[in-house]
């Protein structure tokens, strides 16, 4: 299957399951049920710190509604040319760097909440876990398209060629 149909299919999925934890609270109740259930697999679902839809609760929390928003965002790239994107993945340092910047103002307010100092508010941790899931879409659509997130000398060796042996 070509790498660019699996990014597509990644993309398709990511925008379905953002549309599915917006919209749980309209759904017929057997979808809706599982769509919380998956949610809780990932989410604390704390109704404070949680969007509501006409007085219902979305599926997961407001962080984890905006990584999933930027992801759903990000992974739209999938079907452009990879020089929409691939100066922030390459080389593979730099999809550290670009990973870890986007999770400072995660973190950040976070350990801002563990440690008692400030209570963000839902846009906030919304905002942050958009920065977050955009990264992250980035480096997925770019792994997988274009192996950009490969070394070097693994994405120049042909298909089915054993990685060179070092002595022993």
């Amino acid at each position: 299957m070509p790498a660019r149909l699996i990014a597509s299919a990644v993309a398709a999925a990511a925008v379905a399951w953002f549309a599915l934890v917006t919209l749980a609270p309209e759904l017929p109740p057997a979808l809706a049920a599982l769509v919380y259930a998956a949610g809780g697999f990932v989410c604390h679902q704390r109704p404070e710190r949680s969007f509501h839809w006409h007085g219902e609760q979305l599926a997961v929390c407001a962080r984890c509604t905006g990584i999933y928003l930027g992801a759903c965002s990000a992974a739209l790239l999938a079907p452009l040319p990879p020089s929409v994107y691939a100066r922030w993945t390459t080389p593979p340092a730099r999809v550290a760097r670009l990973l870890a910047t986007a999770a400072v103002p995660t973190v950040a307010t976070v350990i801002a909440e563990w440690a008692g100092w400030w209570s963000a508010p839902s846009i906030v941790r919304a905002a942050t876990g958009v920065l977050l899931g955009v990264a992250g879409a980035v480096v997925v659509v770019a792994a997988i398209t274009y192996g950009e997130c490969l070394p070097r000398a693994a994405a120049a060796r042909p298909p089915h060629t054993p990685p060179p042996q070092t002595p022993t």
